[in-house]
């Protein structure tokens, strides 16, 4: 059948149904049939809010359309690791020591208060906004403090400063370092510090460092990593702050803290901004500051420390020393584990509550291997401890590292348990 047909055919259908109808029958079947609609509909509603007030009374549930508009909704407890109060926790250190704003300075010049480590970087206005452009793909840059000074930073500081980067095109990014050296060491020899990769949709943020228990200023065998935590190369500007009190390291992105580090080594001097790996556009930062004081150190409950100086007093008061099996190294090393730090603040606080206390300190292990490789261990491991704890603050004066070897078993040497008792330092005192 043609279009035309079928129209005509439809109109037919229509006429017929129609025909017999006045104009006020029309009318009154309308009316009828939206009465009829309108009450279906506000019975739904009804009805609806008649089931979701039931559900809510029975079982303290809420529908999610309920929810939607409610701001006093009940909310999930969930732990949101990108969320929080305490990841907003940044506070500038009290006293500048270095400021640039780069207000002044002269376009296409090397910035007045800065020193070139290596590479490039000039003085450029970017989106109205005159900043430092690190360029050639190695732009390695130090702040001129006090005339050049390599021991300015302390063990108490912050850092802040301004990015921007550009990698909407998808065409290649730099690698980005903060580094922190001590006063004696070259660049590129950290103490810790803090990269990024300014390529991929999100930007990983990682930091190394010098645990407390490590020797030298360089070896860095602390890591911690946030994993796509941001995007900062984006093409605006982000902001930047780092601190330091004590052994607490902090960085922040954006005011959002992504690492925090309990136990880093103390002793950076200097410092150094690198962006490196990218030529095709520079990096540009602006606004500098560097403080000294820093992000309040959490420390443990008064009553907490108070708790656990009391067992160590106490095992000195029974038997003239101190033994623990929870100071823990890696297997055949020297190097202490990070969960060990715990028992030997616990020793520091004691020490630090009784400053004339004088304790050797003594490694032992058990008889796994030969005395000419447990005894010279023992000895270096003992003196890990003894690192430890003047990392702490612990006067080393008072402290003396002796290795025993295995030759003083306080257990069976056949069993797995024996040999764990027999591998313990014992603080002792003199």
């Amino acid at each position: 059948m043609d279009k035309k047909r079928l129209l005509s055919a439809l109109i037919l259908i229509v006429g017929l149904s129609v025909a017999p109808l006045s104009a006020q029958g029309i009318l009154g079947r309308i009316a009828n049939r939206v009465k009829e609609q309108v009450t279906d509909k506000i019975e739904q509603k009804v009805d609806k809010v008649v089931d979701e007030t039931i559900d809510e009374v029975l079982d303290g549930t809420k529908s999610k359309s309920a929810d939607a508009d409610n701001n006093d909704a009940e909310v999930e407890d969930t732990y949101d690791p990108q969320a929080g109060a305490a990841k907003n926790d940044f506070v500038r250190g009290g006293v500048v020591m270095f400021e640039d704003n780069m207000q002044g300075e002269q376009v296409g010049e090397f910035p007045s208060k800065w020193d070139l480590v290596r590479g490039n970087a000039e003085i450029a206005t970017i989106q109205g906004q005159k900043c430092i452009a690190l360029i050639d793909g190695d732009g390695w840059i130090t702040p001129l403090v006090k005339g050049g000074i390599k021991n300015y930073l302390g063990d108490v500081f912050t850092v802040e400063y301004d990015m921007l980067y550009d990698d909407r095109a998808k065409d290649g990014a730099p690698n980005i370092e903060i580094d922190f050296m001590h006063e004696t060491e070259r660049r590129d020899n950290e103490i810790f510090t803090v990269n990024y990769y300014m390529g991929h949709d999100k930007q990983t943020i990682d930091c190394d460092y010098v645990r407390p228990t490590d020797e030298g200023w360089t070896s860095k065998e602390g890591h911690t990593s946030a994993h796509e935590c941001c995007v900062i190369n984006d093409g605006r500007w982000h902001h930047f702050a780092l601190s330091f009190n004590k052994r607490a390291l902090k960085f922040y992105v954006d005011g959002k803290r992504v690492v925090n580090v309990p136990n880093a080594k103390a002793g950076a001097g200097w410092m150094t901004i690198w962006s490196g790996g990218m030529e095709k556009r520079p990096t540009y930062v602006k606004n500098v500051v560097i403080a000294k004081g820093a992000v309040e150190l959490y420390e443990r409950q008064e009553t907490d420390i108070d708790a656990k100086v009391a067992a160590v007093e106490k095992a000195i008061a029974e038997t003239g020393k101190f033994v623990t099996n929870n100071i823990l190294f890696e297997t055949g090393k020297t190097t202490l584990k990070q969960e060990s730090m715990v028992e030997i603040q616990r020793v520091a606080d004691y020490m630090k509550k009784n400053p004339t206390t004088r304790f050797e300190v003594q490694g032992h292990t058990d008889n796994q291997g030969s005395d000419a490789v447990n005894d010279p261990l023992s000895q270096q491991r003992a003196e890990a401890v003894v690192k430890a704890l003047e990392g702490l603050g612990v006067d080393g004066f008072n402290l003396k590292a002796v290795g025993k070897g295995s030759h003083e078993p306080v257990a069976d040497n056949k069993t797995d348990e024996g040999r764990a008792k027999n591998r313990r330092v014992e603080f002792v005192k003199k």
